[in-house]
């Protein structure tokens, strides 16, 4: 920096100021000043005579503000500078330039420029040698030259969106002077320690005879260096370099259109370096970002890209259990849930139907699908699931009892089942709980830690097949797999072999469970369809580059392909710029920093030897000459207002009455529209529908025989009839229900009387049904013909049996089996040992409750509140319940006995307190209440 404070670039302009005296000579005087007379005759007369007219002086403060105004323009042409610069270069040596031109010099690049190119003039006048070397640059050469080279050099470089290799450009120099120890070593930084701070002792120890350290602005050094998509925005981490002052700085998404599609704002507080903004905006809008920008921070670190893996994907949900807000912990769903939410967005159906969710879960395009124990779906959905995998999505499916008793043959699991599950532990089983073994190295799990506190109870099995092995990501410690998977198309079908809730394995309640469904959430692409994910060992080709302004471009120069390998993160460099590498299918973006760097000063700490700092020329020298002339202006405007005013220029003007203008603002007013009641807006139905609501009805399925429709209206009135007077619940009249049309949901069992003379249900009514018993409701099936082949291997059916296995051939039912002597069902309300209806010799089979040890009443609690969701006999149930208007009944018992008929009552009003009180009386919490109230 010159010692002098304040020089003149025009020192000889100054002698203008002898002109001084002259200039106010001439301006003294002033034309004399116009006279205003009233217009009488006489007046016009006596003025005829000539009067001798002399100029008049003008004021002293008129005379002083032309002088000041002569004085500033002579003082801005003679151009005062201060703080100029001088030529204060060593003469001891070469000038030795080191510059970076990495991203952070390319906001003030120019002045950068400038800077270097008046060291090489100094350097020129002294005809110095210069050797000048760019440290973002891929080959540095440093050899020193004219000032006239290094000034083309100089003109040809340009900011480069990297990081400085100071090391290597210290190191080229050093090979470039060979020993030559330079007289001055200007390192023109831009403030940003790169992590090895050795930099400057690098410098230092080639021995300058004077080393200056030249920084620019930090305040311009600020950088996006992580990005995260959680559940309800975006979330921005940045990084800064001067940490002086309070900044905020506003920030942009744009789409792949460089459309804006959100704004939000990062925020330092005074002496802090990392912070974090938000970008608010809905789960799709924040998947379709593509890069993120500072505003008004034109630099390749302050944009952040972003890839297909920075997309927050949509998990849908489906489950085969009846959703049981009151035992949450029992819901298949539960710790799927709790496991994804951090990771993903979560959607479920409205409908309980599956023909109606699955389509209306797939139109939200989701990346995943799980299904946890659904092991039948209806037919008409089995093509657009596939269609939807073979397009990208990914399927998970967790095994349960539905899956074990599904056909072998369903298409969308990845390897064959064996029919039935396999118990570990249990009371007829020989083997112990099995511990998982280490995952295979081609798996996605690969990398975590064997759990050691895992058991799996009870799994299903898969057929063993020449490539189970590589279909195989995780197994037991036995071998037998535990999660499977099938490519498809561009996507995939993972198969979890045990529950998603912990009764088959406590898996889902460890931290493995989490981690896998996160590995494999992040295996699944972006709305199912969206860009291919990367695998390791691929190489990706360049795509799209960042320029040092932060610009995607497509010129791709020398950019090496991108290789990535598993468990390391690229990094950017002279060979891979930041930008996108792929395709425009798919691509993986690499940005200029690694996740979360924070930047730092350079340390300046401990050297050998002192030196000079100083900032960028333009900050340091200014000139006021500018200032002057404006001053001149300003005068100048002044006197040609004074000269106006004296004049009189000003008294001719005449300046008019204001009219006060009056704006008449019109109101309307609103007027209401004529009212109506909302009885009005009702819809055609209503009425029906709030007669049911008002108390509970027995209902059945009305077949379109009339016969049989008439038999279970006046069995259910005669049921009715029974639970009013034996029970304090008062049912309502029966209801005969279309199954195709009616609402289902207001009734907690449907009776449903099987007639093979009757028109087959259509698979639109079946799947109805089908959401009914998943919501909750229970059907009662009831063939009528005292037989059942369920269970038994005679091979023999009648036809409304067979017309029943027709039926259950669309429904995804879980396993089967007759009542036990210790279910609910027997104890409800009344004691009872079997079920008798019209006839007697078929049993009364629900949904079975596998015995698998871990319970202290030998049967495992259930969702659903232990209800089964379908019931078979045939024993015809209504034909024993049927009575007439008067109380008579219709039909005779077989054989004849009234004790049975009264049975068969009692079983129905087991059944309904079983529908309308669950598991409540095998809940052994009150026990010992009970105990203690009855003195026992």
């Amino acid at each position: 920096m010159s010692l002098l404070p304040f020089i003149f670039a025009n020192p000889m302009m100054l002698a203008a100021l002898v002109a001084l005296p002259a200039i106010w000579w001439l301006l003294r005087m002033t034309p004399p000043k116009p006279v205003t007379e009233i217009f009488p005759p006489l007046r016009i007369l006596a003025g005829v005579l000539k009067r001798e007219e002399t100029p008049s002086k003008s004021p002293w403060w008129l005379t002083l503000l032309r002088m000041l105004m002569a004085a500033a323009i002579i003082f801005a042409i003679a151009d005062p500078v201060f703080n100029p610069r001088s030529n204060t270069l060593s003469a001891d040596g070469p000038l030795a330039l080191v510059i970076d031109n990495s991203w952070a010099t390319a906001a003030d690049w120019e002045r950068r420029v400038e800077t270097a190119e008046a060291l090489i003039g100094d350097a020129e006048d002294r005809n110095l040698p210069v050797a000048i070397v760019f440290t973002a640059d891929s080959e540095h050469n440093a050899v020193p030259g004219s000032a006239t080279a290094a000034r083309n050099r100089l003109a040809a470089a340009s900011p480069q969106p990297l990081r400085p290799e100071r090391t290597a450009a210290v190191n080229a120099l050093k090979t470039a002077l060979d020993g030559t120890a330079p007289g001055t070593l200007a390192f023109l930084t831009d403030g940003i320690e790169t992590g090895d701070g050795k930099v400057m002792a690098e410098l230092a120890a080639l021995a300058p005879a004077n080393f200056r350290l030249i920084e620019g602005r930090g305040d311009q050094a600020v950088a996006i260096t992580n990005s995260a998509n959680d559940a309800d925005s975006m979330v921005i981490t940045a990084s800064r370099l001067d940490t002086a002052t309070a900044q905020s700085l506003p920030i942009t998404a744009y789409d792949t259109r460089g459309r804006t599609i959100a704004s939000g704002s990062v925020a330092f507080a005074a002496g802090e370096g990392v912070t974090t903004g938000t970008l608010a905006a809905p789960f799709e809008l924040r998947n379709d970002f593509a890069r993120i920008a500072i505003d008004g921070t034109a630099t390749a670190g302050g944009t952040f890209l972003l890839d297909d893996g920075f997309r927050r994907r949509r998990v849908a949900l489906l489950s085969g259990e009846a959703r049981d807000q009151s035992q949450p912990l029992l819901s298949p769903l539960y710790y799927i849930n709790r496991a994804l939410a951090p990771y993903a967005d979560l959607v479920q159906p409205n409908e309980a139907d599956l023909a109606v969710a699955i389509p209306e879960l797939l139109a939200q395009k989701p990346s995943m699908l799980i299904m946890a124990d659904i092991g039948r779906l209806p037919d008409e959905t089995y093509a657009p699931v596939t269609k939807w995998i073979e397009n990208g999505g990914t399927l998970i499916r967790f095994a349960g009892p539905r899956l074990a008793a599904a056909p072998a043959d369903d298409p969308l699991v990845p390897v064959t089942l064996r029919q039935g599950e396999r118990a570990l532990g249990g009371a007829l089983s020989w083997s112990e709980p099995q511990p998982l073994a280490d995952y295979p190295a081609l798996s996605p799990f690969a990398g975590m830690p064997r759990p050691q506190d895992i058991l799996v109870k009870r799994q299903v099995l898969a057929e063993p097949t020449a490539d189970l092995s590589s279909r195989t990501w995780a197994s037991l410690a036995d071998g037998t797999p535990l999660v499977t998977t099938k490519a498809q198309g561009a996507g995939r079908i993972i198969l979890f072999h045990v529950s998603a809730e912990a009764t088959w394995s406590n898996l889902p309640i460890s931290g493995d469970f989490v981690e896998m469904l996160r590995r494999s959430v992040q295996l699944s692409r972006s709305g199912g369809v969206a860009s291919e994910g990367t695998t390791p060992g691929q190489t990706l080709a360049p795509y799209r580059l960042l320029n040092a302004d932060g610009v995607l471009t497509s010129e791709t120069g020398r950019a090496r392909p991108l290789e990535v390998s598993s468990g390391k993160a690229p990094v950017s460099s002279a060979d891979n710029p930041p930008g996108l590498y792929g395709s425009e299918e798919g691509f993986s973006a690499l940005n200029l920093l690694p996740r979360d760097t924070q930047l730092e000063p350079i340390d300046a700490t401990g050297l050998p030897m002192a030196y000079t700092s100083e900032a960028l020329i333009g900050a340091e020298a200014w000139s006021l000459k500018p200032s002057l002339f404006a001053v001149a202006l300003i005068l100048l405007l002044v006197d040609s207002a004074v000269v106006l005013f004296m004049g009189g220029a000003f008294a001719r003007l005449r300046v008019p009455a204001t009219t006060a203008v009056v704006i008449a603002l019109a109101a309307g007013a609103l007027v209401a529209a004529p009212g109506h009641s909302l009885a009005d807006d009702g819809k055609p139905g209503d009425e029906n529908i709030l007669a049911r609501l008002d108390k509970t009805h027995l209902a059945y399925v009305i077949t379109g025989e009339a016969e049989v429709d008439r038999l279970s209206e006046r069995g259910l009135a005669g049921l009715t009839e029974f639970l009013t007077y034996r029970t304090t619940l008062e049912p309502g009249p029966p209801v005969g229900l279309d199954i195709a049309s009616d609402e289902l949901s207001f009734y907690s069992l449907i009776y449903w009387p099987i007639s093979a003379n009757a028109p087959m249900p259509s698979p639109q009514a079946v799947s109805r049904i089908d959401a009914y018993m998943r919501a909750g409701g229970t059907v009662l099936f009831d063939t009528r013909d005292q037989f059942s082949s369920l269970g038994t291997n005679s091979g023999s059916t009648s036809p409304n049996s067979e017309r029943l296995q027709a039926i259950l051939g669309d429904l995804d039912i879980p396993p089967l089996e007759p009542v036990p002597t210790d279910n609910v069902l027997t104890k409800s309300f009344y004691l009872l040992s079997n079920f008798p209806g019209r006839y007697n010799g078929s049993p009364l089979w629900i949904e079975a409750q596998p015995d698998n040890g871990s319970q202290p009443t030998g049967r495992p609690a259930r969702a659903g509140d232990g209800v089964s969701p379908i019931m078979i006999t045939g024993n015809d149930f209504a034909g024993a319940w049927a009575i007439d208007a008067n109380g008579a009944p219709l039909l005779p018992t077989v054989p004849p006995d009234e004790q049975q008929r009264e049975y068969a009552y009692r079983s129905g009003v087991n059944i309904m307190m079983y529908m309308l009180t669950g598991n409540y009386k095998a809940d052994q919490v009150h026990i010992p209440a009970l105990l203690e109230r009855l003195g026992q």
